[in-house]
């Protein structure tokens, strides 16, 4: 298989997982009401997702040690379709919730097979490709969980990482040629965005596997707080702002749920591909400058969605934040690690993302807390 081919078709297999996370978005009322429960409790529609992806990886990855990525795949394809079951059948709240989880741990298992198989690729290019898709997922999931939602029913909207399952076929063929799990993927700079998650945290769990874990040493480095600090904020902002966004945008100008999701998922695809050029620009710029960048960016975010007076301000602040949070997964990754010996670097870098994930959960819990 071609190096673009497969890269497409593995980033066609993260995009629709990564879509999971903000898919229901800007139907959380539209649930609430059917439900039975307040708007503020439905929002742990989202927040089930990020804690689903952050136990999902590592038992996934666990998975694809023993029976490689083609193992991974079908474990992580049965546990999207018995969340999609369990959202489409189980009565209740809380039968969505479990639904969701379920659907989460799938989709982690997409990520971390999609990774693995990309990491066939010597020249890096197939691993960015697959973290393009899943950024460009995460955001059209806005978009794509309003306009299902309105075409056919609120729970479509729930079950996004279903449409990973049209690659699974081909994937698996291509899984079967696949070189040892042990085997290690090469690093690559254009890694950037929430999909990196996966890949890193691969290396992390082999490397705490063979006894390299050293996590009070990784919890007492301080570029290690520095950088998994700042990464947890942003995520926070950045998946606050995918549900706090469109609330403002509506209050604002009376749309509906889909040109809502339309433009907004623009605005947060434009920013992620923004920070590629933060990502070239930051070795230049330093460590200090970075973070001091990427910070003010997420006060900015903030601040724009908040207090912005007009939709477009609000649509500009979530941008930003998609911005900061892709730039800072690229920029901050390899800063987590410094100082630390070469055997607990993996380590360090999983328990990084893990922190950007905590911050997918917390994100649209706070937010709706705040809203």
């Amino acid at each position: 298989m071609a190096e673009r081919r497969r890269g497409l078709l593995l980033a066609g297999l993260a995009a629709p997982a990564a879509a999971g996370v903000s898919g229901p978005a800007l139907v959380v009322p539209q649930a609430a009401a059917s439900l039975g429960v307040s708007v503020g409790a439905a929002a742990w529609l989202l927040t089930v997702f990020g804690i689903g992806m952050a136990a999902g990886t590592p038992l996934l990855t666990a998975a694809g040690r023993r029976r490689g990525p083609g193992g991974t795949l079908r474990v992580a394809a049965a546990l999207v379709l018995a969340g999609a079951v369990t959202v489409a059948v189980a009565p209740g709240f809380a039968g969505a919730l479990a639904g969701r989880a379920l659907l989460a741990a799938g989709a982690a298992g997409f990520n971390v097979a999609a990774f693995q198989l990309a990491g066939r690729d010597g020249s890096g290019r197939s691993a960015g490709l697959v973290a393009i898709g899943s950024a460009a997922g995460g955001t059209a999931g806005l978009f794509g969980g309003a306009a299902v939602a309105s075409a056919v029913d609120w729970r479509a909207a729930l079950v996004l990482p279903l449409l990973s399952l049209a690659a699974l076929v081909p994937v698996l063929r291509d899984a079967a040629a696949a070189r040892p799990a042990g085997a290690k993927a090469p690093e690559t700079a254009e890694t950037t965005g929430a999909a990196e998650t996966a890949e890193e945290t691969v290396r992390a769990a082999g490397t705490a596997e063979r006894g390299g874990g050293g996590v009070p040493r990784i919890l007492g480095s301080a570029p290690f707080l520095a950088a998994a600090g700042l990464m947890l904020a942003l995520s926070t902002v950045n998946f606050g702002l995918m549900y706090a966004g469109p609330v403002r945008v509506a209050a604002l100008t009376g749309w509906g749920p889909v040109p809502i999701g339309a433009y907004a998922a623009l605005a947060a695809l434009a920013g992620a591909l923004a920070s590629w050029g933060l990502v070239r620009l930051g070795p230049r710029l330093g460590t200090a400058r970075v973070r001091a960048l990427l910070a003010a960016g997420g006060v900015l975010a903030v601040a724009l969605a908040a207090a912005g007076p007009w939709a477009w301000l609000v649509l500009l602040g979530s941008a930003v934040g998609s911005l900061a949070t892709a730039g800072g997964q690229g920029l901050l990754t390899g800063a987590s690690a410094a100082g630390l010996p070469e055997s607990l670097r993996d380590s360090a870098v999983g328990l990084f993302n893990l922190a950007f994930l905590t911050g997918v959960a917390a994100g649209p819990a706070l937010a709706a807390a705040l809203v």
